[in-house]
């Protein structure tokens, strides 16, 4: 019997890229995102796979809520939730930022993120089985200029996922936190808004890692055996590393 996973933000990215991995494979995909075209044409270009979509944002709790509520029977167990959906606005520093910004960010990678694995969560540990992947970031557990809220959202990622792994003991539920580095996406033209050449820069004179790289490890964190846990996976590209302590020096 075919597997089913849902993917939150499967429009572009990690999400889309996702989506065609476990495609390939013969899964059954729930497909969610703010985008319905894009969701449609994902849809067609996934067949014959099975695929279920959903538009809404998942920073409305209700809509959460009714979207695994009203499911259909064929995808309402579902064996992998990844809470993809998230983004960065702004490389401003905190005293020059935009709280609109911020607040997207809170209620995108924060609320929007625990919404689903509430809505989620209660069918996984009725059946004693399925697998919570969240998508985290470096930026998590590294700061840099101008991370301030998004590092902070990514920051609640880690210790949300490992809070997650002690409330499940004792069941079959799996929880895996996923931390990319530098990654060439649609990230950076989102975090610019729009600004493609300042999006570029980003990724300039690099070889990043790619949205099929993370779709690799998310396939291959839930195939493993139902006894084993990934608790937390971080992947660079090779020219990446941990930055060094920055000091300001007297003038």
């Amino acid at each position: 019997m075919a597997k089913t996973i849902l993917i939150t933000g499967a429009t572009a990215g990690f999400g889309q890229a996702m989506a065609r991995r476990f495609a390939a494979e013969g899964w059954n995909l729930v497909i969610t995102g703010r985008r319905a075209q894009r969701l449609e044409e994902l849809k067609a270009a996934l067949s014959p796979a099975k695929v279920h979509t959903v538009n809404f944002d998942v920073r409305d709790r209700e809509a959460c809520a009714k979207a695994i509520e009203d499911l259909p029977a064929e995808f309402a167990a579902i064996d992998v939730l990844v809470n993809n959906a998230g983004l960065a606005l702004g490389l401003e520093p905190a005293q020059a930022c935009d709280l609109d910004d911020w607040e997207t960010m809170i209620d995108t990678n924060i609320k929007g993120l625990t919404f689903m694995t509430r809505a989620v969560l209660p069918g996984m540990v009725e059946r004693n089985a399925g697998h919570v992947v969240n998508l985290g970031s470096v930026a998590g557990n590294y700061p840099y200029p101008g991370g301030n809220c998004y590092g902070g959202t990514k920051a609640f990622v880690n210790h949300f996922s490992k809070n997650l792994r002690a409330d499940l003991l004792g069941t079959g539920v799996r929880v895996t936190n996923i931390e990319p580095g530098l990654c060439e996406t649609e990230f950076s033209v989102v975090r610019f808004k729009g600004d493609k050449a300042a999006a570029d820069k980003v990724y300039e004179g690099t070889r990043p890692i790619t949205a099929d790289d993370i779709a690799e490890c998310v396939f291959w964190t839930t195939n493993l055996p139902a006894h084993v846990n990934i608790n937390s996976l971080e992947v660079m590209p090779v020219q990446q590393a941990f930055a060094p302590f920055a000091i300001a020096r007297d003038k």
